[in-house]
């Protein structure tokens, strides 16, 4: 297993207010690259610890978004668990929270509050709408930013006659790519913080997020075009899907040739590349009519032999076991007190350093006599009560297995 003082966060601390997605995901993120990340949890522990999967009480989904973080239990309501905060918040790097604008201030560690006593604190807060405008205060998830950005409609302006509803929601692209653009930017902040010695605030909005997803739809609105924009397409096959994406003029000649169509390189329809993109659905139809016949597996061989741009549509449980994930080494096997199970690793490698997940989640709690006694010099007693109302028992798992890279 490699060292955590060997990682490139290695050092930094980071006191992690986040729950839901957006901020866990970041704060995860930090955590793989050997940042200290403390999990300040409300006494009733992050309500993600009960989201399905749950299997004998343990939520995986909670652990794929939070292992390698120590776990402490803090009641900011209370006057013991605000001073325990602080003190840690004066102790760490970076703070990290993503409650709607004015929680932060009204709990009393908002960044005024942090800032004045860790002056160089790089403090993040991750919100729907982001810390001001006239919808800054709106309650918002993930899908309630998928249909206020425009991305929901502007994906239903590619579907066609298929359809007359935006599509249902349930893989939270505003979460993801907000805790993406919180950890770039809380690595900026650093960063400069090394240079100038001056501490940041970072307003992170998930709509800004959305917004940057749609490059040409945005371009497109202000700028319309005679051409609608191609949209790539499931290819009916004879057990499942593909999509083709002949997109250069060289693709689509391979294309031509390895359909047994030659002839399609002279078609006027399909000459050039934006007289074929006039022409995509009906190329689209030609191409499906060749593929239906055939499996999707057949299909892609086919194609790929040829050097078209070209998959078949694989369920995740296939991905999981995928030749190009397991190759580089893309997920990691997490255990908790209920089992193991797989994560994604960070989506980017380090030539000749592995960051994998950490292997091991933290129960409620686990962490807080050790951080609270070590970092404040707090007894026991003290801990509990910056705990609060907290008084359940704090049953440690087992001792973890060393960091195991998937397979």
């Amino acid at each position: 297993m490699q060292q955590p003082n060997t990682l490139p966060m290695s050092g930094i601390r980071v006191l992690d207010f986040s729950n839901m997605m957006a901020g866990p995901y970041c704060t995860r993120l930090l955590a793989d690259l050997g940042a200290e990340v403390i999990k300040v949890e409300p006494p009733e522990g992050d309500h993600n610890r009960s989201r399905r999967p749950v299997r004998n009480g343990v939520s995986s989904f909670f652990g794929h978004l939070n292992c390698g973080k120590k776990s402490v239990v803090l009641d900011l309501k209370s006057k013991e668990g605000l001073e325990a905060a602080t003190r840690l918040a004066q102790l760490s790097d970076v703070v990290v929270e993503n409650w709607r604008p004015g929680v932060a201030d009204r709990l009393s560690v908002g960044y005024s509050d942090i800032s004045s006593v860790k002056p160089d604190i790089v403090y993040c807060s991750i919100s729907g709408f982001g810390q001001t405008g006239p919808k800054a205060l709106r309650p918002a998830y993930a899908p309630i930013v998928h249909a206020a950005s425009g991305f929901d409609l502007a994906q239903l302006s590619y579907q066609g006659e298929k359809t007359k509803l935006p599509a249902n929601t349930a893989i939270f692209v505003a979460d993801l790519y907000g805790g993406l653009a919180a950890f770039g930017a809380i690595q900026t902040a650093m960063f400069d913080r090394q240079r100038t010695g001056r501490g940041r605030y970072i307003d992170v909005s998930l709509l800004d997020c959305m917004l940057n997803v749609m490059v040409n739809e945005i371009q497109e609105v202000q700028n319309p075009s005679p051409v609608k924009q191609r949209a790539y397409q499931p290819l009916r096959a004879k057990d499942g899907f593909i999509v083709v994406a002949p997109t250069s003029q060289k693709n689509f000649e391979n294309l031509a040739r390895a359909l047994d169509h030659p002839e399609w390189v002279s078609d006027p329809r399909f000459i050039r590349t934006k007289i074929r993109e006039e022409h995509w659905d009906e190329l689209m139809r030609l191409i499906e009519g060749w593929s239906q016949s055939r499996s999707a597996s057949e299909c892609e061989e086919i194609l790929l032999s040829a050097s078209v741009p070209c998959t078949r549509y694989q369920e995740i449980g296939e991905v999981l076991k995928d030749p190009q994930v397991v190759s580089r080494q893309s997920l990691t096997l997490v255990h908790d007190a209920a089992g193991e199970y797989l994560v994604p690793n960070a989506p980017f490698q380090f030539k000749g350093q592995p960051l994998p997940a950490a292997s091991w989640v933290s129960s409620i709690g686990e962490h807080s006599h050790e951080v609270l006694n070590a970092l404040l010099g707090y007894s026991e007693e003290q801990v509990r009560a910056s705990a609060g109302r907290f008084s359940k028992p704090v049953t440690l798992p087992p001792a973890m297995p060393k960091t195991r890279i998937f397979p």
